[in-house]
């Protein structure tokens, strides 16, 4: 069969396989010159070197104050905000003007007011330091022609004579210039209000600023979409539904029994009760709770239809009703007034909408209630970055901020070399509701951002997410496409220490069907500061989810269906935010195909669990090599210590914790000096077999020949086979553990009780200790002295009977 694959053993390779690659994944740690430590530097091109030296002292302190880990960046900005009394250039008396700002080779230009002789536009062009090619900026007002554009008039400034503005200064205000030709002659009639100055990316301005990074974005939607921007999710809340009977239905046909069930539908939500019992009754009951995911403003409502079952597949509609989020009760708390259930007339097909008066009407037992106590859950439980509950109440206090400076990324892989461009790179960074994205660098594979965000961190136990995106709506030759993902990092603020700088070259990693490929390396810098440390050491003993998850706990199941539904709404309402947010980013950002079947996974974890063993097993080797007295001298120190601590019993726990405390202090030295990053030896990403891939990223349901998925089911059946081995085992001892006083072996039973009675009798006339010291030097007796057969107890244990015998 071609293309098929014998099924794999689900095995750890043994010492003679396959050696894994030499790590490349790691963490690089940096030094980069922050404006923390050091003085930022202004030596821009074509800047007079007295006005560099007057802008170091002017400005150092105040962008080490606000944008301190990342290196500071020098951008020219020009705001052009209007102009007036501009002469008409055609033979009708209009001028359709715009304005073109130019320096060397790039330049910008303002959107085209028709027909109007005093034009506001509002813009700022900002320019980096890296493209000031020339000692002259130029700004022109020309008239829209057909022909060509026709100049108006134009305002030069010299870079020399630029003052610099440093947050938190005061904006620079704008100032009426006159227009003039290009041989320097004044107009009579004409002049642009503007501003020009020399700043840093820390400015006001840069967010919104048309950036000559992105002067090769074609139209205004490509530009919108290279700018900087933060967005924040919605508010989501959970609405819980509970429609518990009708009374009076009516049904169409009744010559034959009725078979109630409800429909509940909002948006694209949508559940169904099963049918009303007693069945055939026009007053069925339900009972039956759901729950809903809504986001504020509650814009839509909740249709509650009541269907009679015809036929598999077919319901006839007996009566409707839609109502309002806002007739939901709020619930802050599990503690607060119980919700009561309200009545409500249903309305027939056949009912006139406009007719307010009702003399007879179905009615349905409704109870509602919007349930502001619980955390919505829209991301991944594992790396969670946001615990808070709905109810701003009940929100915790603050306890810190986190600070992320994205410095840049080397090394990125080319994602359009088929439109003869490299890469045109964004972040996206989430913690919290809070989103952030910045800036997008056109054609290149080792942009610099240097841009700094924050948050307020209320949990430490939480996870900062960035991911690395190839702008689509760029230099595509097909048009806009979907954002590419190059490379996502993950870093838990627990793991950090506080105050402290970590500035390292994380790797980017994307897995695909064709395996694990690094595609770069993002330059980020991290603080996490805290500023209430009673109040973070004492999160260390309080639950993780606000109260209500424990007092009305959601089960697993519709927990991950509300999840899904979360994200959903998560996905569209950032989608319609200018510029959007696309969907693929946020649905690769919250991991919305986290819960898909993954054999890679599937070892991983397995590897995982079993890795957890390693310290009993250690143990066991000590107390075996302890037992065979290959070191005597340590087993008769083990005997004194253990003598001791039976001679004084009191001295055992003291010992133990002392212990832990020793063992913490002598693992201090080989504590993590690096935050977590993506592990591809515990992900399994590297030696991963290209078909359990293709398995991994193959559509659901499946898009592959019959033959792939026989194979594939054959290899699931092997795996879960070995699963239920393991599982059986585990049932199994439990079992005999059980049987020991379940009379299913009625010998076995009665030999375990009576030596029950002789244990007990004997425990209470002989001291604990005496006992103890026997015990222990019959378990540590010199191997001379020991049989290589099975114990005694260990005999009768295995020959407890189990349930396995029982099983079809």
């Amino acid at each position: 069969m071609k293309g098929a694959m014998p099924p794999r053993p689900f095995m750890v390779p043994g010492p003679g396989g396959p050696m894994p690659p030499p790590q490349q994944f790691g963490l690089v740690e940096t030094r980069p010159p922050l404006a923390a430590v050091l003085r930022p530097r202004f030596n821009i091109p074509g800047l007079h070197p007295s006005a560099a030296a007057a802008a170091a002292a002017s400005g150092a302190g105040k962008t080490a104050s606000t944008y301190d880990l990342v290196e500071s960046m020098r951008f020219l900005y020009v705001n052009v905000v209007k102009a007036r009394d501009l002469p008409a250039m055609s033979a009708t008396g209009a001028i359709d003007p715009f304005v073109e700002v130019k320096l060397g080779n790039f330049k910008g230009t303002t959107p085209v007011r028709p027909a109007s002789h005093s034009p506001a536009w509002q813009q700022v062009f900002a320019f980096s330091a890296g493209h000031l090619q020339a000692h002259l900026l130029e700004v022109a007002v020309k008239a829209k022609d057909l022909g060509g554009d026709d100049l108006v008039g134009r305002v030069a400034f010299d870079l020399a004579e630029v003052p610099t503005r440093v947050p938190p200064d005061s904006p620079l205000a704008p100032q009426w210039y006159r227009l003039e030709t290009r041989r320097g002659e004044k107009l009579h009639h004409g002049e642009i209000m503007l501003s020009v100055w020399l700043g840093t990316q820390a400015d006001e301005a840069f967010p919104d600023a048309w950036h000559s990074d992105a002067h090769a974005a074609a139209g205004p939607a490509a530009v919108a979409s290279t700018r900087a921007k933060v967005y924040f999710s919605p508010k989501l809340v959970y609405l819980r539904v509970h429609p518990m009977g009708a009374q009076d239905l009516i049904p169409h046909d009744t010559s034959r029994p009725m078979n109630a069930c409800v429909k509940l539908q909002l948006a694209g939500q949508v559940r169904r009760t099963r049918p009303g019992v007693p069945p055939g009754t026009p007053n069925p009951i339900w009972n039956e709770e759901y729950m809903f995911v809504v986001s504020e403003p509650f814009e839509d409502a909740l249709v509650i239809t009541v269907e009679d079952r015809v036929a598999p597949g077919r319901d006839e509609m007996l009566g409707r009703i839609v109502l309002p989020l806002q007739a939901a009760m709020p619930r802050h708390d599990h503690f607060g007034k119980p919700v009561e259930p309200r009545w409500f007339n249903l309305m027939r097909p056949s009912d006139d909408p406009d007719k307010k008066e009702v003399k007879f009407a179905s009615k349905i037992q409704i109870r509602m209630s919007l349930d502001f106590g619980y955390h919505v859950l829209d991301e991944s439980t594992y790396y969670s970055s946001d615990l808070q509950p709905s109810s701003k109440p009940a929100r915790k206090p603050s306890i810190g901020m986190l600070e992320l400076g994205v410095l840049g990324a080397r090394n990125l892989i080319p994602m359009k070399p088929k439109d003869g461009r490299t890469t045109d790179a964004y972040c996206v960074a989430k913690y919290g509701p809070k989103w952030v994205r910045t800036r997008t660098i056109l054609d290149t594979l080792n942009p610099q951002w240097n841009e700094q965000y924050t948050w307020e961190v209320f949990d430490p136990c939480t996870v900062i997410t960035v991911v690395v995106f190839d702008n689509g709506q760029i230099g595509s030759k097909n048009g806009g496409g979907p954002d590419q993902r190059i490379g996502k990092v993950r870093i838990r603020l627990s793991t950090l220490e506080t105050d402290r700088v970590y500035t390292h070259f994380y790797p980017l990693l994307v897995l695909s069907q064709s395996g694990l490929k690094k595609t770069g390396e993002l330059h980020l810098a991290v603080r996490f500061t805290c500023t209430a440390w009673v109040n973070m050491m004492a999160l260390y003993g309080r639950p993780l989810l606000p109260k209500m998850h424990y007092t009305q706990p959601i089960p697993v199941m519709q927990l991950d269906h509300l999840r899904h539904q979360a994200m959903q709404i998560v996905a569209a309402r950032l989608s319609r935010a200018e510029p959007p947010l696309r969907r693929e980013v946020v649905e690769y950002m919250l991991d919305v195909d986290s819960h898909m079947f993954s054999l890679r996974r599937s070892k991983a974890n397995f590897y995982r669990i079993t890795s957890l063993f390693y310290g009993f097993l250690a143990m066991l080797k000590w107390y075996e090599s302890i037992r065979s007295w290959r070191n005597p001298i340590t087993t008769m120190l083990v005997h004194m210590l253990f003598l001791i601590l039976i001679c004084y019993p009191e001295l055992i726990l003291p010992t133990f914790f002392l212990y832990m405390f020793m063992i913490g202090l002598w693992n201090y030295r080989y504590r993590p000096r690096h935050p977590s990053h993506m592990d591809t030896k515990l992900s399994h990403a590297e030696l991963t077999h290209p078909d359990e891939l293709d398995e991994e990223f193959d559509t659901f349901p499946t898009s592959r020949p019959a033959e792939i998925v026989r194979m594939r089911y054959d290899r699931l059946r092997s795996v879960g086979g070995r699963v239920q081995t393991v599982v059986g085992d585990l049932a199994t001892q439990g079992e005999r553990a059980h049987a020991l006083l379940s009379w299913r072996d009625p010998r076995a039973t009665a030999i375990f009780i009576f030596l029950s009675l002789v244990v007990a009798i004997v425990l209470y006339v002989t001291p604990f200790q005496v006992l103890m010291v026997i015990t222990m030097l019959y378990l540590l007796r010199h191997p001379r002295f020991r049989s290589r057969m099975p114990s005694v107890p260990f005999n009768f244990y295995r020959r407890l009977p189990a349930k396995s015998d029982m099983l079809l």
